[in-house]
């Protein structure tokens, strides 16, 4: 079993929840995302570090720079992607999730820029970082240094998004009913185009898909397989994938991740995390305990140059 899966056995009870969950919750509506914040921020305690992050409107400007990990950290100098580009748009902008390392934004543009030549119309892009990193109130543990991005499984269609569209549209769920594979009926050669050429950027050291993706990536690569290192089995992660850059050169509170493992990862590794889905999915489910409150760290635990730049004015 490799250390990534290992890390995740804890949190195997909540799989077939998360992974049950309908398309247009999984995406959550403008909506369910404003009562589901509303929920939280109801049961944090005031001194909770993702109250803190989770309410900043704005970056704090000067120099980027990123302290601690993807998923305890916080970013200064973070810029937001523009929401429409020749080839992107964002997508959810009320979450106010588009801020990231000018580093990351560059190479989401350079993916969207090259997109057309793929197979692949543009990039619809989710959520990035806050403002200044840090935890948020709804999804993601990582998310918090300003070096990660979801981008939709859903090409971009042929013209501007409304509002509404952008904040209440599903993506597409391109795993097949038996999560064991992708929907032949949705998966497409652009969608592994999209991907690879994520994984070639020099800049990005992961990219996390769910495990029936990584199935047909390794089942056809489209040539060269030394870019599947880099993609990673993770479960949800159907309707999007998820890319995520190293610590950038020289800044020395960044805390890095280690490479991913040798060779493709198409071997056993792969089929553990499918059969730990499949039996999440499908095998006999436990009965589950109440409502319980939101986990939080204090502002206190995030360190202390975050909690500087959280509080900056």
């Amino acid at each position: 079993m490799s250390p990534e899966l290992s890390r995740l056995r804890p949190a195997l009870f909540v799989l077939a929840a998360l992974l049950a969950t309908p398309a247009a919750h999984a995406q959550q509506t403008q909506t369910e995302e404003m009562q589901r914040r509303a929920n939280v921020l109801a049961a944090l305690p005031q001194d909770a570090a993702k109250r803190h992050f989770g309410s900043v409107r704005n970056a704090v400007a000067g120099d980027p720079r990123v302290i601690g990990s993807y998923a305890k950290g916080c970013l200064a100098g973070a810029v937001a992607i523009a929401a429409d580009g020749p080839t992107w748009q964002v997508m959810r902008p009320s979450r106010n999730r588009a801020f990231g390392h000018p580093a990351l934004i560059a190479s989401i543009e350079r993916l969207a820029r090259r997109a057309p030549s793929l197979g692949w119309s543009g990039l619809l892009v989710g959520d990035i970082s806050q403002p200044r990193g840090g935890p948020m109130l709804t999804g993601h543990a990582s998310h918090q240094v300003g070096l990660d991005a979801d981008l939709w499984l859903t090409p971009m269609p042929p013209r501007s998004l409304s509002t509404n569209e952008r904040e209440n549209m599903s993506a597409v769920n391109v795993v097949a009913a038996n999560w064991m594979d992708v929907d032949p009926n949705i998966w497409s050669d652009g969608h592994r185009n999209i991907i690879r050429a994520a994984a070639q950027d020099p800049a990005v050291v992961r990219i996390f898909v769910n495990p029936a993706i990584k199935v047909a990536l390794c089942r056809d690569p489209g040539g060269d397989r030394s870019w599947l290192s880099k993609v990673r089995p993770m479960w949800s992660h159907n309707y999007h994938f998820h890319i995520r850059m190293g610590c950038p050169a020289g800044d020395a509170a960044c805390a890095d991740q280690d490479p991913p493992p040798v060779g493709d990862g198409c071997g056993a590794e792969l089929q553990d995390w499918l059969a730990r889905q499949h039996k999440a999915m499908f095998g006999p489910k436990k009965g589950g305990g109440g409502a319980s409150r939101p986990r939080s760290i204090p502002l206190s635990a995030m360190p202390e140059a975050c909690q500087q730049i959280v509080l900056a004015r």
